[in-house]
């Protein structure tokens, strides 16, 4: 376990009523009438008790939309004084963090790009040295526990004890279902360092779009999070930045309906090592793929070459070599030979199909 972190309950600074923590709002403040209209929909949700907006974007390249910055800030500012939501602002450079103050924003957070960075979450620190005001810190974009406790930590050692970790999940280098892994083991192993560290779940961030945000965020709340950041935009379809993840308040408002929070305490270590088994299901179904497509692409140099030489595409008896060799390798390994023969008649059904293009006949033939 880690050094103890000052640290003040969630429910101390940020009374829910025994509910789970919801946030929402745009992921990018695009206007005046896109952030009001959001926030006056939102604030009729009872369970949203702060508003997200995006003003400084970190985009991966500058032709991208970087956010309306502090104009957006004036905004929020009138989203507070109309609905009475909270207001929260991601923050990259200490210019952030004291505009924000002069605005008088509730709550800051710190982006997964700001938080690989330990120089700038130290500057971000030294800025907010002896300021009273909470600080969400999401997790850096690889699976480095040590990296996001690191952040906290430096956030703590300058006197911000309310503190938040946010579990926005984690890049993959192959393409998945989700924008960004679960791999729910990461906060929770965090949560075993640091005892009392409120987590809450940013759905949105993860799933990459709207179709998979129930049933992550239920996962969440079952895990025993402390809430979920959900974006939401009165037109997600048009928004200017991550369009296919963000709700309608309407909608918003279906899916906390929808969700069902548990009175029983989960079994965090079942659910931490079940979730290391499926992911690495997922890493290596990820890696299966990628052989097929190898394979099938020399498949298709196979056919480029027949039709190049005249050669004809039934090689019955090279087929039959491949079958029973590597049937007989499979159960070696101790698959099926029922499993084992569906598989090897697929893959040569598609080696045909493949070859038979390439080589422009109309007739199946039984080779590869």
């Amino acid at each position: 376990m880690e050094k103890h972190l000052d640290i003040l309950p969630l429910s101390e600074w940020l009374p829910t009523g025994g509910k789970p923590l919801i946030i929402g709002g745009p992921c990018s403040a695009e206007s005046y009438e896109q952030v009001m209209g959001t926030a006056r929909k939102l604030a009729v949700l009872n369970q949203v008790k702060v508003f997200r907006a995006g003003l400084w974007k970190p985009r991966t390249r500058p032709s991208s939309f970087e956010g309306v910055g502090e104009t957006g800030l004036e905004w929020l500012t009138e989203v507070k004084r109309e609905t009475g939501l909270l207001t929260a602002v991601e923050v990259a450079h200490p210019s952030h963090v004291e505009a924000c103050l002069r605005h008088n924003i509730d709550i800051l957070w710190l982006g997964a790009r700001t938080v690989v960075n330990p120089f700038s979450v130290q500057e971000l620190a030294g800025v907010l040295q002896g300021v009273d005001i909470p600080v969400m810190v999401k997790n850096p974009l690889h699976p480095d526990v040590g990296l996001w406790l690191g952040a906290l930590e430096r956030l703590n050692h300058a006197g911000i004890h309310k503190l938040v970790a946010i579990h926005r999940g984690f890049y993959y280098y192959h393409h998945a279902l989700y924008r960004n892994q679960p791999m729910w083991e990461i906060p929770i192993e965090l949560q075993r360092r640091v005892p009392g560290l409120p987590v809450i779940c940013d759905p949105s961030h993860i799933c990459g779009r709207r179709d998979l945000l129930l049933t992550v965020s239920q996962k969440a709340l079952d895990l025993e999070m402390a809430g979920l950041m959900i974006e939401s935009h009165l037109d997600p379809d048009h928004a200017l930045t991550d369009a296919s993840q963000q709700l309608t308040p309407d909608d918003l408002g279906i899916l906390i309906n929808a969700l069902v929070v548990r009175q029983t305490t989960g079994n965090k270590e079942f659910e931490s090592k079940l979730e290391k088994l499926q992911r690495e299901i997922d890493k290596m179904d990820a890696e299966l793929l990628d052989i097929l497509s190898k394979r099938l692409k020399i498949v298709d140099e196979i056919g480029q070459y027949k039709k190049e030489n005249n050669i004809t595409i039934l090689q019955i008896k090279r087929w039959r070599d491949i079958f029973y060799d590597r049937l007989n390798l499979g159960s070696r390994m101790g698959l099926s030979q029922d499993f084992l023969f569906k598989l090897l008649q697929l893959l040569h059904e598609e080696s045909i199909l493949r070859q038979e293009e390439i080589m422009g006949l109309k007739e199946i033939g039984k080779t590869e």
